[in-house]
């Protein structure tokens, strides 16, 4: 697939996404200058029009066309395969890109050897002058695996008013917009398609990471991002995949002497959460936080062939980006609903 002399690609998967294509590829080609990347899009075997409108109205487009619907972790990957770019954006379809938009990323990774990999910064497409939920600017998770973000702590999300302007290393890049070196990608394996969607762009992070590579916010690189377009907050499957890629997140990456009282201390929150669920009638997201705890227990055995080569692997436990308090405790009991308030 990759005849291309040029050093970046652009990779927008797609499953069924027409709408999204329609609204956002124009403003992708316009705003992506074609002398320093290639676009390309991974048709996760889309039974909508996708490809044929792709054809038709878009020829300078290349097409990669999955044979069946690999999910976001593993689709990226098959896509991936396919190409030797030194670097690779991995976008979400339902995202637009601003002007200028790619060139501060790629001059972020060709500054270091040793960043792995960078995110712009993500801002909400509804309310423009909004961080949005799924990266803002720059991701990290608590000692406890709960993600949060610099402009969002869980459901809270800071106006934009220029005080994340600093490049800044981070703990995960979002998955909606990630710029990866695409040899250190390859050479750990890229996402884990055990994941199917949500969270394994941090598993991804967290093994960057433990590799003593870095990962960098971008602030002079800015998207907007529409957000839940694969599947929207209000899906019992997505309160599943949540839960569940959460544990086998810490699962497969936490030091042992850490691992069993932060798993056992998961279970009893996650149990807190379910009834809470339950009692404000969402039975249905109850279910999915008890199913999600299933499938967790089915996948331990082999997930534990995975644990046991990352911590072989692994050449630091030492992540000054893991953020050593409870999120949880902070937000909702100390009221800390700003990055800026958080005490490291």
């Amino acid at each position: 697939m990759n005849n291309s002399n040029l050093n970046t690609a652009v990779v927008v998967l797609n499953w069924n996404g027409i709408d999204f294509l329609q609204k956002f590829i124009p403003i992708l080609i316009k705003n992506t200058s074609s002398d320093i990347a290639d676009i390309i899009v991974a048709d996760n075997a889309s039974t909508d029009n996708s490809v044929k409108f792709l054809q038709d109205n878009f020829p300078e487009v290349k097409l990669i066309i999955l044979k069946e619907n690999y999910g976001y972790a593993e689709g990226y990957n098959q896509a991936i395969a396919q190409l030797n770019h030194k670097y690779i954006v991995l976008i979400n379809s339902d995202i637009e890109v601003s002007e200028n938009w790619l060139e501060p990323l790629v001059a972020q990774m060709e500054s270091n050897p040793n960043i792995a990999a960078c995110q712009p910064k993500i801002r909400d497409y509804k309310q423009k002058e909004f961080f949005e939920y799924a990266g803002a600017a720059g991701g990290y998770i608590d000692y406890l695996g709960y993600p949060f973000c610099r402009g969002r702590i869980f459901d809270s999300l800071e106006k934009d008013l220029g005080q994340y302007e600093d490049a800044k290393s981070i703990f995960w890049a979002t998955g909606a917009c990630i710029m990866v070196n695409t040899a250190i990608y390859k050479e750990l394996g890229g996402l884990d398609g055990d994941f199917f969607a949500h969270m394994e762009e941090i598993d991804l992070c967290w093994r960057i990471k433990s590799q003593a590579y870095e990962i960098y916010y971008v602030p002079n690189s800015t998207v907007f991002h529409v957000g839940g377009g694969t599947l929207s907050k209000l899906n019992p499957k997505k309160t599943f995949l949540n839960f569940r890629n959460n544990l086998l997140l810490l699962y497969k990456n936490l030091p042992q002497k850490k691992l069993n009282k932060i798993l056992f201390t998961r279970m009893i929150l996650d149990g807190v959460a379910a009834v809470k669920f339950m009692v404000s009638f969402q039975f249905s997201h109850a279910l999915a936080i008890l199913k999600a705890h299933f499938s967790f227990y089915k996948l331990l055995s082999q997930f534990k062939k995975k644990r046991k080569e990352n911590l072989e692997k692994a050449k630091t436990n030492t992540i000054k980006e893991i953020y050593p308090k409870s999120i949880l405790k902070e937000y909702f009991i100390h009221k800390k609903d700003k990055f800026s308030l958080l005490e490291w």
